[in-house]
């Protein structure tokens, strides 16, 4: 009896895991109709602009959308290189926390609008929309406390993408916007559902069927931005962004992704799948290194 017990709760455990890395794979596989390669080779006819990679020693990294001189738009190469990025994040077993901002004075303007009339058909445009919603799905889920830095403009895509970030901080004047109605369009690369649950429906129908500007004020009332930085004198926006997002990664890595993990299968999975990830998570570190030190030095109330 002993033993049945015992497989059962192996078995249990196994397909928590196995709920959790579902979460951590593509939403969309060949199953789905799906060819990435497909994909990025019309993507990668549409070069300019570059995804910038910065993985520092403190476990910060510094994720730069560059492209200025065309608002940071995204071309077909940046979306490749998005997701190679996202990709090499997964696997940095260091990472604690990541800062997605974009070069120069502005954040993101959305897709290179030469490289969406070239695939404007409606197959090139789904699996342009899916292979997206794929990288931003993973940048979601990646197991670091991520932030959005907004200066200047997020427009459409870019409105999009900061919504893929756990947190959004905002400069004094700086904007989000969801302009795809003017451009008879919806979002695509999971804005709008991830939208929905930051700000409720209510607000995210308002947002989207008005392509109002979001200003730091209305950010902050609504719910979409986490707060408004000004840098000082001596420090840039950089700088500011990832002292404020210090508060959050302090601590061994191990933990502060452990901490990620268990939010994300809580919004993810149901409450009995949730509480049964919650259990394995926390097996974990449950003994690990960072606990039997914190249990020495007596930390629990600092």
């Amino acid at each position: 009896m002993a033993l049945r017990v015992q497989g059962r709760k192996c078995l249990r455990t196994v397909h928590n895991m196995h709920l959790l890395q579902q979460r951590r794979n593509n939403i969309y596989s060949v199953s789905d109709g799906f060819d990435e390669e497909e994909i990025r080779k019309k993507l990668q006819c549409f070069p300019g602009g570059s995804i910038d990679l910065l993985k520092q020693k403190n476990g910060v990294a510094v994720l730069t959308i560059n492209n200025p001189s065309r608002m940071n738009a995204f071309t077909g190469t940046m979306m490749t290189e998005l997701k190679d990025r996202v990709t090499e994040l997964k696997g940095w077993t260091d990472g604690k926390g990541l800062i997605v901002h974009g070069a120069g004075n502005t954040f993101c303007s959305g897709s290179d609008l030469n490289a969406v009339r070239a695939i404007s058909n409606p197959h090139d445009g789904m699996k342009m929309c899916m292979f997206m919603q794929n990288t931003l799905t993973n940048l979601m889920r990646l197991p670091l406390i991520s932030v959005a830095l907004i200066e200047g403009k997020a427009l459409g895509g870019g409105a999009e993408l900061c919504t893929a970030c756990d947190f959004r901080l905002m400069m004094p004047q700086s904007e989000i916007r969801f302009v795809h109605k003017h451009m008879g369009l919806v979002p695509g690369w999971g804005g709008a559902s991830r939208l929905i649950r930051i700000v409720g429906g209510r607000n995210a129908l308002i947002l989207l069927s008005s392509a109002r500007k979001v200003d730091p004020e209305y950010g902050l009332a609504i719910g979409l931005a986490d707060a408004v930085i000004t840098p000082s004198d001596q420090s840039g926006s950089l700088e500011a962004a990832e002292k404020w997002l210090s508060e959050y990664i302090k601590g061994p890595a191990t933990v502060v992704r452990a901490v990620k993990q268990v939010v994300l299968s809580g919004r993810e999975l149901d409450l009995e799948e949730s509480l049964k990830a919650e259990k394995t998570i926390f097996g974990n570190v449950w003994g690990a290194p960072a606990n039997l030190e914190a249990l020495a030095q007596g930390s629990k109330h600092k």
